[in-house]
């Protein structure tokens, strides 16, 4: 049944492709249409609802609703009166959410007296219906199935279009470092740049489809999908496989079309950026002209300062598979992280939340689809992330189009616990990426936290640091780490209390893990090893 109810999918998927890639959207059109619906945006949400949420049956966040006694008529009538936002709070302080891990149907939803066992597909938007299958990168967990629509797709080109003017970058000569299906970023950068009207030069990827076990029926839907565009007259350019060692193969493309075309552009991870950006400076080549653009990774600003320093410039987008873009980057930035709220697409609340086993509350991030053809439906779902949501004037390209939200500050508040201690991503970045490289040598990738149990049981945290870091003291990187977490602050000064006297804190000489997507997470869970098959 779920074969074939994927085959129809992906026929339909092929079946629009035609209409898709014949699309040439201008920047007046896309600023157009973005304007537009900012302005219908109460009504989009309350559509959206409607037919995904209290329309289906089998919705997770019906039962939710229930229990708090919410029908749709009040739910509009909350939205009229105060707005989107201000109807969001409303539910989630009623139990209307879901948790990090309840959305990854880790955990069931638990609200009250309500238990509801649930799955990541059960999240799924039904309205979803020209799509083809792809997966989640894993660098929160275990890699999950869900969908590259068609149609949201072409919700999706006009963001991504006035993002790629704001930097100069909508006709740049583009390559792409980005996975193969069953991931999705690399086949939907491909496809967003062909509706732009620039078609990508080269397609490297950091993965075979043997090394992440692509199934049958992905591969032949890959070259279904890569033979329709070519029988609509775009020849998308094929997957070559480039490992991460191998970021000099890129920094010479880049440097060939910097003397040819003075400019270009490279879609990739930051942590692949900044790998490029490293053999760049090794080899004394300078890629001023060159612009990278990409999400999936909180931008630091030790990897901004490597990017900078070759020459070249980041553009951050803020998205998730599940979900696409919920910020475009600010070409006039207050931070490493700072984006434009795309409020056409998606509401963003920022609410206190405590996290288990740390004694500071974060501004937790819950974001809400508005557009009805999203790969899933999420109302109010917790995305491990916290940050700044302000209103600010920028002066860029992306508040001319209506764009006046940032979010920045971002940080993931996901954790590593050793003797019963929790540290925060967030915490543990400065570490890794400053105190360390700057001690002992190296980069931002150098170093990584590792979070494992040992044969008698206890939850040890590895501290991976590169072998090509010429290191004589171990002890002494431990040492250092602990000095800075205590310096950060009492959370953190108190997980370094703990490790000290356990002894949690190990030095392994090993290269940081990367998943098969090719992410780099500065702390590593043991699933997410799993992942890289280490």
């Amino acid at each position: 049944m779920r074969l074939a109810a994927d085959a129809r999918a992906l026929g339909r998927f092929v079946g629009g492709l035609r209409r898709f890639l014949n699309w040439r959207i201008t920047v007046d059109e896309a600023r157009a249409i973005v304007r537009e619906r900012l302005e219908r945006r109460p009504d989009d949400f309350l559509n959206t609802v409607r037919h995904a949420v209290f329309l289906n049956p089998r919705s997770p966040y019906l039962p939710l609703l229930r229990q708090a006694e919410v029908a749709f008529e009040d739910l509009e009538r909350m939205v009229r009166a105060d707005g989107v936002e201000a109807a969001l709070e409303a539910l989630c302080d009623a139990g209307v959410y879901v948790t990090f891990e309840e959305f990854k149907g880790r955990r069931p939803i638990v609200r009250g007296g309500l238990e509801l066992p649930v799955t990541a597909r059960d999240f799924d938007n039904p309205h979803a219906r020209r799509s083809f299958g792809t997966r989640t990168s894993g660098s929160s967990g275990r890699a999950t199935r869900t969908a590259l629509d068609l149609d949201h797709m072409t919700d999706e080109v006009p963001v991504r279009a006035i993002e790629a003017d704001a930097f100069g970058m909508m006709h740049a000569p583009m390559g792409m470092w980005r996975a193969m299906p069953p991931s999705a970023t690399g086949l939907k950068n491909a496809l967003y740049a062909c509706a732009m009207g620039n078609v990508a030069r080269r397609w490297f990827t950091p993965v075979t489809a043997r090394q992440i076990r692509a199934p049958l029926r992905t591969r032949m839907a890959t070259e279904l999908v890569m033979g329709a565009a070519a029988l609509c007259g775009t020849h998308l350019p094929r997957p070559e496989y480039l490992p991460l060692e191998r970021a000099d193969v890129l920094v010479d493309w880049a440097a060939e079309t910097l003397r040819t075309e003075g400019c270009c552009l490279l879609r990739s991870f930051v942590s692949m950026a900044v790998r490029i950006c490293e053999v760049a400076r090794d080899r004394g080549v300078d890629l001023t002209g060159t612009g990278f653009m990409g999400g999936g990774e909180l931008p630091t600003p030790a990897k901004v300062r490597v990017i900078n320093a070759a020459g070249a410039v980041l553009a951050p987008s803020y998205a998730m598979t599940e979900l696409g873009s919920i910020g475009v980057a600010c070409a006039r930035p207050a931070d490493a992280n700072d984006v434009h709220l795309a409020k056409d697409l998606v509401a963003l609340l920022a609410r206190p939340l405590r996290v288990p086993g740390w004694p500071v509350a974060v501004n937790a991030f819950y974001v809400t689809t508005l557009r009805p053809h999203a790969p899933r439906m999420m109302l109010n779902v917790e995305l491990d992330d916290c940050g700044v949501i302000e209103r600010r004037s920028c002066g860029c390209p992306l508040e001319e189009a209506g764009y006046h939200e940032h979010v920045r500050q971002i940080r993931s508040y996901r954790k590593l616990t050793g003797e019963g201690v929790t540290l925060v991503e967030g915490e543990a970045v400065r570490v890794l990426e400053e105190v360390l490289p700057g001690r002992f040598g190296g980069s931002p990738l150098d170093y990584q936290l590792l979070e494992e149990e040992d044969e008698g049981g206890y939850t040890r945290l590895i501290l991976l640091v590169s072998q090509r870091i010429d290191l004589s003291d171990e002890r002494a990187v431990v040492e250092a780490a602990l000095a800075a977490l205590r310096e950060n602050g009492r959370p953190s000064a108190f997980a370094a209390a703990f490790w000290e006297q356990a002894g949690s804190l190990r030095v392994r000489r090993a290269e940081p893990v990367w998943n098969m997507g090719g992410k780099f997470v500065p702390l590593c869970v043991a699933e997410r090893l799993k992942e890289a098959g280490r």
